[in-house]
């Protein structure tokens, strides 16, 4: 029995929109349904038009975002279009990809009572929700503490409850998962799985397919190129999709890859060994704390990296994974113990001077971006390196070029998607030609065409004496690394050969690190391969 338009809480008919800044519609005939209850998984690769269709429905389109606005959104059978923000905003709850776009109080407290206060609910009333919400999501701890000291994972869920608090009908989730561990990652779906059965409708746009497709969403949509490729059960997914383009569970991409031509990469550093195996950065017990009134962060840190190293550094929210790696730059000084690069503590230098050696790309572009565009940003780092401008040039040229960037060079930064700014504070880095890379979330927000593209070209650019990257993204890890360190608690937990330490899945689920398919094939074919890679290689380099 179908149901009618006034009882369907989302009802889109041809949906297009064009910016005003570009020739091509970033959508383009769009036409579905969101149902009471109904969890839709929307998927694509960046670019594709998830970020637009969810500016149309909460309103952002036409109103912030200007351009050519055809076909119908109805809300619970209202043009969504003839709707006030203000009653747009009870009706529809948006959860943004950058949790550091959407928090504005100073407090957890005040950042989950903002919308509240702005219904001008009383008091008693705005202060039962943000507790109720808190709770709900396992977050009432937070509820005094300041937003600024949050991890990125804490921050989402802050977010979130912000959102969750004003009892929307309709929820719409951007990338969601982007800053969170494995094990949170898994307990958000459960909770918006639990969310959409209590009778909210939900769109979760999400390039964790694999994660998402494990809570059994009603519907996916599938968009490519701004067009409606496939609507319709999830099941009818995994043979539409091109799995060079969206990440599917690593068995179904092993059976389709033996069909095609196998890959011609080969993702790693050159291998370095005996002498030229030098200690590149050196913790040696070290120990922090952010106020001498809090408990330490980091407790007893010990190890190193060397030339050649590719190092995943794995852990929950919170583990002390990013306090960790700035302390290898010198924005953080050890409150006890040493860090010394290259030889010299990091104490005894400034982190212009270690800049010159280490590049770092925080976990939050807006943290970085600040040019009005692209292509000064890009060169900003280098010219203060005193590089010459035909340098300058060829290093924006290709940085742009490994981050599949080039037609952005003249666009502000900041008026990017989260996922394409990600993906300029790299290629920002990469210009600056540093020896070694740091990395802190690189795959946030990214599709996996993107991030695969981007990692292979930065392990095949000369010039990188070591490679290290802080992820939620096991895979990632699987995929590229050669050392795995392992942070729980701010103590290394483990640390060594991906194909040692990621064997304890007992250890690895103690670190809220979740197995994922991709790891169960490596470690089922690991006596013939004698290392880990991704399931396109291991489906030529294994006998079925």
């Amino acid at each position: 029995m179908e149901r009618s338009s006034e009882s369907m809480p989302l009802s889109l008919k041809h949906l297009t929109f064009r910016y005003r800044i570009r020739e091509q519609p970033a959508i383009h005939e769009l036409t579905f349904d969101l149902q009471p209850g109904e969890l839709l998984l929307v998927a694509g690769a960046s670019g594709c038009g998830k970020t637009t269709l969810m500016r149309c429905i909460n309103g952002l389109i036409p109103r912030s975002y200007r351009g050519e606005l055809e076909g119908d959104i109805f809300l619970f059978g209202r043009d969504a279009r003839g709707l006030p923000m203000s009653e747009l905003s009870q009706t529809v709850g948006t959860l943004l990809q950058d949790p550091e776009r959407q928090i504005v109080g100073s407090f957890v407290l005040n950042e989950v009572a903002f919308g509240l206060e702005n219904l001008g609910l009383p008091r008693d009333e705005i202060l039962k929700r943000v507790d109720e919400t808190l709770d709900y999501l396992g977050i009432l701890h937070l509820r005094d503490r300041e937003t600024f000291g949050l991890s990125g994972g804490e921050k989402q869920k802050v977010a979130l409850a912000g959102v969750l608090a004003m009892q929307p009908r309709i929820l719409l989730l951007d990338e969601p998962l982007a800053s969170l561990d494995p094990a949170s990652a898994q307990e958000a779906l459960a909770l918006f799985r639990k969310l959409a059965d209590e009778g909210v409708s939900i769109m979760l746009v999400e390039h964790r397919v694999e994660d998402a497709l494990h809570i059994g969403p009603d519907t996916v949509l599938f968009m490519d190129d701004g067009e409606q490729i496939y609507y319709g059960p999830p099941d009818g997914l995994m043979g539409i999709v091109d799995y060079h383009k969206v990440k599917l569970p690593a068995p179904v991409v092993l059976e389709r890859a033996r069909h095609d031509p196998p890959p011609t990469f080969s993702p790693h550093l050159k291998a370095v060994a005996g002498e030229e195996r030098q200690p590149l950065v050196v913790f040696e017990d070290v120990h922090f704390r952010y106020d001498r009134v809090l408990p330490d962060v980091l407790h007893g840190i010990n190890f190193t990296i060397h030339k050649g190293d590719v190092v995943a550094v794995l852990g929950p929210n919170g583990a002390g994974k990013t306090t960790l790696v700035k302390h290898a730059l010198g924005l953080l000084k050890p409150t006890q113990g040493q860090v010394f690069l290259e030889a010299k503590s990091t104490r005894d230098i400034t982190v212009a001077q270690a800049a010159q050696t280490i590049g770092y790309v925080f976990q939050s572009p807006t943290q970085m971006l600040f040019a009005p565009t692209v292509e000064e940003e890009l060169s900003f780092g280098p010219r203060n390196l005193r590089y010459d401008e035909d340098c300058i040039r060829q290093n924006v040229d290709r940085a742009l070029d490994v981050v599949n960037m080039a037609g952005y060079r003249d666009s502000p930064p900041l008026a990017l998607s989260f996922g394409q700014q990600k993906r300029i504070s790299i290629a920002a880095v990469l210009a600056m030609r540093s020896r070694i890379l740091m990395m802190d979330e690189p795959t946030a927000g990214q599709d996996y065409w993107n991030y695969v593209a981007f990692m292979d070209a930065i392990l095949q650019m000369p010039g990188f004496d070591a490679v290290i990257f802080i992820t939620h993204d096991v895979d990632l890890a699987v995929t590229y690394a050669n050392r795995v360190v392992l942070i729980h608690d701010g103590r290394i937990a483990a640390q060594g050969p991906p194909e040692d330490v990621m064997q304890d899945y007992e250890l690895l689920r103690s670190c809220r690190v979740v197995p994922t398919s991709l790891l169960d094939l490596n470690l089922k074919y690991l006596p013939q391969t004698g290392r880990f890679t991704r399931a396109e290689i291991l489906a030529h380099q294994v006998v079925p």
